[in-house]
This record gives structure tokens, sequence and C-alpha cells, in this order.
């Protein structure tokens, strides 16, 4: 058996950089899309609210790993020539989206709906409405569940090696397989998820018990 040295850890720190590349795009551009998604869950248009509502019930009703085998040879079966990476970004934005619009969608409800009607009887539009009155509050409410998310989607990252895309867990079984060290190799990728997780998961119980605590 190899040992493990600094080229086979140099190897997994790379993976680690796109698991979290991979992570920070899906996050990012599903909380853009997902913020849309949340607003027109709330609208008083029905079509819109249907039409995300069914958006919703798709992602939130199929695993992530048939999404991204759906985004992958799917858009290749339409003639469009898309590697891995990209193929994977865009699955993850779109998954993030309808669980954070969600989320988000949760958030804006649960906001008094006196908040609302001050903001209308002191003559605010729509925009400044949402953007200064609904928004802020609304995500503050939704803030331990967004950490929570953001948690899963880490760790969903490393379905993205099932269409080649070498992130954390791929480098890992990439570096098991020459070295002949599963229980280690794994054990070290099991600790650098546990060291990004981890507090992660500690912010979100933190915001818990401060919204717990700011509601008595």
């Amino acid at each position: 058996m190899a040992s493990i040295g600094f080229n086979e850890l140099y190897f997994l720190l790379q993976g680690l950089k796109w698991t979290l590349a991979l992570t920070l795009i899906g996050f990012i551009g599903g909380g853009v899309f997902g913020l849309m998604v949340a607003l027109a869950r709330t609208a008083e248009n029905r079509v819109l609210q249907r039409a995300t509502a069914g958006y919703i019930a798709v992602f939130q009703g199929t695993p992530l790993l048939m999404q991204l085998f759906v985004v992958y040879y799917g858009v290749a079966l339409v003639g469009l020539d898309v590697d891995a990476w990209l193929a994977v970004a865009i699955a993850f934005t779109l998954h993030a989206s309808a669980f954070l619009g969600e989320i988000w969608r949760g958030g804006i409800q649960a906001v008094p709906k006196g908040q609302t009607e001050a903001a209308k009887a002191l003559g605010l539009h729509y925009v400044s409405r949402v953007r200064d009155v609904i928004l802020p509050q609304a995500l503050k409410i939704a803030l331990p569940a967004t950490i929570g998310f953001l948690v899963q989607l880490i760790k969903g990252t490393s379905l993205a090696a099932i269409v080649g895309f070498v992130e954390l867990s791929r480098a890992g079984q990439i570096v098991s397989n020459q070295t002949f060290r599963p229980l280690t190799v794994f054990a070290i990728v099991g600790l650098i998820y546990f060291l990004i997780c981890w507090p992660l998961s500690l912010w979100g119980a933190r915001a818990e018990r401060s919204l717990q605590t700011a509601s008595r």
C-alpha cells in the first residue's frame, strides 16, 4: 500500500476547492432565483402561485441525483455540448432555488400582516414595501433554515461525481484507488466535511435560539 503524502493531500484540497466553488455558485444562483420564486409564491397572482408551486414540487419531489442526470444528459439530447462543470452548476442552482424559494416563502408569510398593512398605510409601493419592510424581517426569520439547507448543499455536492465532476468526494475516491487506503482517505475527507459543516450547524442553532428569544 502506498503512503498518503503531500501530493495526495494537495489533490484532496483541489477537490475541496471545487466543492466550495460549486456550493457557492449553487447557493448564490439559487438564492437569486429562489427569491424570485418566493415572491411569486406570495404574490396575489394565482397563475404565478401555481406555476412556482409546481416548480417547487418537481425539485423537492425528485432526487438531486436524478436532477443532475437530467440536466447533464438532457441538454446533450437537444444538441448542446455542455461540460460537467456547467451542467452541475445549472442543476445545483435549480435545486437550490426551489428549496430556498420555499424556505423564504415561509419566512415572508411569517411576517405579521400588520407590517404589510402599516407599509400600505404609509403609501409605500410594492417594491419599497417588500425591500424595506418585508424581506429584512422574512430573511431573519428564515436564517436558521437557510443555513441548514446550505449544510445539506455542501454535502450534496458529492453527488456531482456521478457525471464526472471531481469534487472532494470524487478526489477521495481517486486517492483511495491509488493508495489502497480507503479508511484513511475517507476519514480525512469526512473530517474536512465536518470542519466545514459543523461551524455552520452551530451558527444555525445559535440563530434559531436568538429567534426564539426575540419572539418571547
